[in-house]
């Protein structure tokens, strides 16, 4: 392996420019090649990032197997066209950061993850969240039993816009949500239930069988009873990502919209005196969080794991099929019109999701 890693970036869109950014700056990677369909938006990055003219910048996806030394590629494309860009990465012998969804199809991800142990590579899937600092901290006040017995969690994701044509709002929004909550609570749901509107598009591109939901509400359950909450929309004025996790003793509330810090700890519980219930050891605590960019963190994370080929044990592709295998099953309840959707051990095992690599 060359003294920097050799990598290429495959959709130059609104995200990939985020990821060109980030590992433009990382001492420890080399961008050696762009692909995109659009050959104006790779001229426009070549200007504003004044690329060597060694960077390959090219339209045809196939280009990519001539170039030398090549060792990661960082796919940001929709998510219809990940499971044969990334087969085809895995099999070129290319390490893999993905943008999330893995794809819209568990089977696809389970094949995908398959692959990347056969040719022992590795698959990494940009859920940046689950590196943000405040849910890495919001994980261990949760997991220290600081809010009591937990009672039950709510969140809510809404802005205007943006509108995408490739998957309803439950596909582009809901994996954030999902992957929170599931990291905190150390856990996976057994049963999901949805509900939801369309109002502006009919249907979906890559998901016919259903209306493009631009509203959706779900409902998690987990297996010791805890529920969540999620509140998807993609048309509302009011900008909303807000997290709230209940307990006997307090509330922990991760708020990215919030002016002081993301992460408060909301303290107060009930004291029975008589026949009344008296709120009591009311306070609230914000806590200070580091400034680092979760989407650096994510490229960090990358780059250990190319380097030492060895996996990502916070954002796998393992992880990420189990995720998928959620939206799926909240899909399905979406195209059942709310109907309960059980999803037990064993159908996550099913997938080839082995428990060790997941959140069990």
């Amino acid at each position: 392996m060359t003294d920097r890693i050799q990598l290429a970036i495959v959709g130059i869109g609104r995200w990939g420019v985020n990821l060109l950014r980030n590992f433009l700056g990382h001492s420890q990677v080399k961008i050696v090649a762009l692909v995109d369909l659009n050959a104006d938006t790779l001229q426009t990055v070549k200007r504003q990032y004044q690329l060597d003219e060694s960077v390959l910048l090219t339209t045809q996806w196939q280009r990519l197997k001539q170039v030398k030394n090549l060792e990661a590629v960082v796919i940001a494309t929709p998510a219809h066209t990940h499971y044969s860009l990334i087969a085809d990465a895995l099999n070129w012998g290319y390490h893999v950061l993905a943008e999330k969804p893995l794809t819209l199809n568990p089977q696809q991800c389970w094949k995908l993850c398959q692959l990347a142990q056969k040719q022992k590579r590795q698959l990494v899937v940009d859920h940046t969240y689950l590196f943000h600092p405040a849910v890495e901290q919001g994980q261990a006040i949760v997991r220290t039993g600081k809010l009591g017995d937990l009672r039950y969690g709510y969140a809510c994701r809404t802005h205007l816009g943006p509108v995408r044509q490739d998957v309803d709002v439950l596909w582009d929004l809901a994996v954030h949500d999902l992957a929170i909550f599931n990291s905190w609570l150390g856990q996976i749901p057994v049963s999901v239930q949805a509900t939801g509107r369309a109002w502006l598009q009919t249907k979906a591109k890559h998901l016919p069988c259903l209306p493009q939901f631009d509203l959706v509400w779900v409902t998690l359950t987990y297996c010791d009873g805890f529920q969540a909450y999620i509140h998807l929309c993609w048309l509302n004025p009011d900008k909303q990502r807000r997290l709230t996790v209940v307990g006997t003793r307090g509330s922990l509330v991760f708020d990215e919209m919030s002016p002081t810090s993301p992460l408060t700890l909301l303290h107060g519980e009930f004291e029975v005196q008589g026949n009344q219930f008296v709120p009591t050891k009311q306070k609230q605590q914000i806590l200070p969080i580091a400034t680092t960019e979760p989407l650096k963190r994510v490229c960090d994370r990358f780059v250990d794991c190319v380097r030492n080929n060895t996996p990502c044990l916070v954002s796998s592709g393992w992880i990420a099929t189990q995720l998928v295998q959620i939206l799926a099953a909240i899909t399905e309840s979406l195209n059942q019109g709310g109907k309960p959707v059980f999803l037990d051990k064993d159908r996550y095992l099913s997938f080839g999701c082995k428990s060790d690599n997941l959140f069990f």
